[in-house]
């Protein structure tokens, strides 16, 4: 800053006695940035990454309880379409307690469970947490639950219990208490 020009749409960034740059489009590193330093960017960084769909969800979340429904607004704003701030908000909905959010798993985990009632959710995340899950893992063990769940539930068909001798006509109970003749 001291008199230094700074471009358009770029935002000084300090961060850890470490002076970087940032665009919309770039990360503009001081010559002078150690391993350690840009280790310490990385992580930042990441957990910037990691953040921000939860921020933008509460604060869409804040402005349409606050003003009203300003999703068109909203879009116009932050450059996200109107349907994926309405995701991303139904998302950050659906942990509305920060407490329940858990910052070693991605958004897209958490997304993958909000239709989920609470504590079903947390079992799932804190099974994804201890498992180490990537987003397509935990789709596909959810998938695999569901279908298990689906065969458990169906009602399997029961077996005849009276058979007709197709030669004779006599009829043969399975429970083996009669036997009649037709």
């Amino acid at each position: 800053m001291d008199g230094e020009q700074i471009e358009p749409d770029v935002v000084p960034v300090v961060h850890r006695r470490t002076r970087t740059s940032l665009s919309r489009v770039g990360w503009l590193p001081d010559d002078e940035m150690s391993a350690q330093e840009w280790e310490s960017q990385g992580r930042w960084l990441g957990s910037i990454g990691r953040c921000s769909q939860w921020w933008i969800g509460d604060w869409v979340r804040f402005g349409t309880a606050r003003y009203g429904e300003k999703y068109q607004l909203a879009a116009k704003l932050t450059g996200y379409d109107e349907h994926s701030l309405r995701n991303i908000a139904y998302v950050a909905s659906r942990y509305p307690q920060i407490s329940r959010r858990r910052d070693d798993l991605s958004f897209s985990h958490h997304a993958e469970l909000a239709a989920m009632e609470p504590a079903e959710q947390d079992r799932w995340l804190e099974r994804a947490r201890a498992q180490r899950m990537s987003v397509s893992a935990l789709r596909a063990s959810l998938r695999e639950h569901r279908q298990s769940a689906t065969r458990e539930a169906a009602p399997r068909p029961t077996a005849p219990r009276h058979i007709s001798c197709p030669h004779c006509g006599q009829e043969i109970d399975l429970d083996g208490d009669r036997a009649e003749s037709k």
